[in-house]
């Protein structure tokens, strides 16, 4: 029974570790931060789906250029002067802590005018709660004396037509989740296979 109880213990926080840290996107891909670059980086963002916990890594040449996150204008205008976080190791990361748009430029204001900038939406975190129905309202108490009105007799419904209902709709469809999101999905899940694997194999030696 105890190694039981520890190995469900043991796989709960494999799962939550790897729920919660979400994942890592690669900046530019393999070519990273940099400028004129072959995709610009807006149509590489909105090929993809944030969320919340996921990060951004931008590689660069360290001692000559940077990461600047920066607010909405000093985006248009690469605006280079007043960045809300810098980052210069040549190797950043950023992660998402709330939902909503984020902007990156380069520190050089040339190569932020050259296409090296970046604006990421991420996804609002949506709650899995459904809301709770309305209180019904209480019927009205009759009062003393008054008797009771007879129920009356349900109207007699019209027999129903053969074929579809005028006002009947087609089912809509899920929407499709997006290769980027599925590929995202296979790679969490080929790292987690090797770790839920090693939980098992340690409750079967104990």
């Amino acid at each position: 029974m105890a190694c039981r109880t520890i190995c469900s213990v043991l796989m709960f926080f494999v799962l939550f570790s790897y729920s919660s840290n979400g994942f890592r996107f690669n900046v530019g891909g393999k070519d990273g931060w940099k400028t004129n670059p072959s995709e610009s980086y807006n149509h590489w963002a909105e090929r993809l789906r944030f969320q919340v916990n996921d990060t951004l890594f931008f590689k660069y040449k360290a001692g000559s250029d940077s990461v600047l996150v920066v607010n909405k204008d000093d985006y248009t205008l690469c605006n280079t002067t007043n960045p809300i976080v810098k980052f210069d190791d040549g190797k950043s990361t950023f992660k998402f802590e709330r939902s909503g748009p984020f902007f990156f430029i380069s520190g050089n204001k040339s190569s932020c005018g050259r296409g090296q900038k970046l604006v990421v939406v991420v996804l609002a975190v949506r709650s899995s709660r459904p809301p709770s129905p309305p209180p019904e309202a209480p019927s009205p108490t009759p009062r003393v004396g008054e008797a009771p009105s007879p129920a009356s007799s349900p109207a007699e419904a019209p027999a129903p037509e053969d074929g579809p209902s005028a006002n009947s709709t087609p089912a809509a469809h899920p929407p499709r989740r997006s290769f980027a999101a599925t590929a995202a999905g296979w790679g969490l899940t080929a790292v987690m296979v090797p770790a839920v694997s090693a939980v098992i194999n340690v409750c079967l030696a104990v």
